[in-house]
């Protein structure tokens, strides 16, 4: 999940978001694992009430203020925020909130929503068996999310574990998905679902499998994630039909998020060229790939429009989003793996341009423009007789 680049705001700070600016100071600060210890744990009480209140004023201006004064103390308060939201602690069990990442890629509607309660309880089990270390309770959300599906608030996340972690009646779904009206998801050729689910155990204790190891858990980090892999290629055919697929590692929900994000995008580019060339009854050696960086100030994305070789109308898009030290001046990696992705396919040509567009969007439909080979922005469009929307699979 990309963290949010927030707007300077002249409002003044109530005073509980300013105790949460002065408790991030410090803990940015401190010079100690002991005085970390302190501001933690009183950062921890102020953020508990305020995520169970649903007070999201104080915590958006606190960050909001931080961003835009001390980005390090932005850091540290924003972690904070996620560590609270994504766990709880009581009567010495600590409950934390998991999720597991599945990557796909189709020409068709790629699935999301409640899951049969036999698909649920096998996933649960599944899970507990294979991920979870023992002794750990695990209580799985009856849906398979799409990223448009997910708390997007940290206290809705919050929310979701409180009502996960309380569930007693597996039968109760109703209680258990902590949503009742699901979000419509955007038609996307590559994306990512998620299993969300409540992992409790007693405080200190191990949540994890590969945590049981003694020296080194990267052995059995890769046998977990190859036995996780082996049962889901059972499961997930019949979730998610027509898809190429792979699972990644579940972990604590955020860092899931953000590691889905940066993993999903290698799958636009293999998803982008597939559909281009499927559409237009072609090979991608007769496409051509336009690569620009855009952003307001610094580079925030590169926009890749795909158009037929010495052709300029630009028939199809994909975005690849850029991630924390990515932003700005530190994007040469992040290219170099995009132009690695997009010649592997062989293309006609792959055209780099230099210059930075302003993120500029369809005034209509709200899509966003792609720089042709002349640095031109276009809305990507496909011949008005190919239907661009993937279609369901039956």
């Amino acid at each position: 999940m990309k963290r949010p680049r927030l707007k300077t705001s002249s409002t003044r700070l109530t005073r509980e978001a300013l105790r949460l600016v002065a408790l991030a100071r410090g803990l940015s600060r401190s010079g100690s694992r002991f005085e970390d210890a302190y501001w933690e744990r009183e950062l921890a009480i102020d953020l508990d009430r305020l995520l169970d209140s649903g007070a999201h004023a104080a915590i958006d201006s606190a960050l909001e203020h931080l961003h835009a004064q001390l980005p390090l103390a932005y850091d540290t308060l924003i972690d904070e925020v996620e560590r609270c939201a994504e766990s709880l602690e009581s009567d010495g069990m600590q409950m934390v909130l998991v999720a597991a990442p599945i990557l796909a890629w189709s020409r068709y509607a790629i699935a999301s929503g409640p899951l049969k309660p036999e698909q649920a309880e096998r996933l649960e089990g599944h899970l507990k068996r294979i991920i979870a270390a023992p002794g750990v309770d695990v209580v799985l959300s009856p849906i398979l999310y799409s990223i448009d599906q997910l708390p997007r608030r940290p206290a809705d996340a919050r929310a979701l574990l409180r009502k996960l972690a309380a569930s007693k009646d597996k039968a109760d779904g109703a209680q258990r998905q902590g949503q009742k009206r699901l979000p419509q998801t955007a038609p996307l050729l590559a994306d990512t679902r998620f299993l969300i689910a409540s992992f409790r155990v007693a405080r200190e204790g191990p949540l994890f499998r590969w945590q049981t190891v003694g020296d080194s858990d990267d052995a059995l980090r890769e046998q977990t994630l190859e036995d996780w892999r082996v049962v889901l290629a059972r499961e997930l055919p019949e979730l998610l039909p027509g898809c190429v697929l792979e699972a990644s590692l579940p972990d604590g929900f955020y860092i899931a998020w953000r590691d889905s994000d940066l993993a999903i995008r290698p799958y636009g580019i293999h998803a982008a060229v597939a559909f281009v060339a499927a559409a237009l009854d072609t090979l991608p050696s007769k496409l051509r790939a336009i690569v620009a960086p855009f952003g307001d100030q610094e580079v925030e994305e590169y926009r890749i429009g795909f158009a037929l070789e010495g052709e300029t109308e630009i028939l199809h898009g994909v975005v690849w989003p850029l991630y924390g030290r990515e932003e700005g001046t530190e994007t040469g990696g992040s290219l170099e793996q995009l132009m690695a992705l997009l010649n592997e396919h062989q293309l006609a040509e792959v055209l780099a341009l230099d210059t930075q567009f302003p993120l500029e969007y369809c005034d209509d439909c709200g899509a966003p423009l792609f720089a042709d080979p002349n640095g031109e922005l276009l809305h990507a469009e496909l011949p008005s007789e190919i239907d661009p929307s993937p279609a369901h699979l039956h």
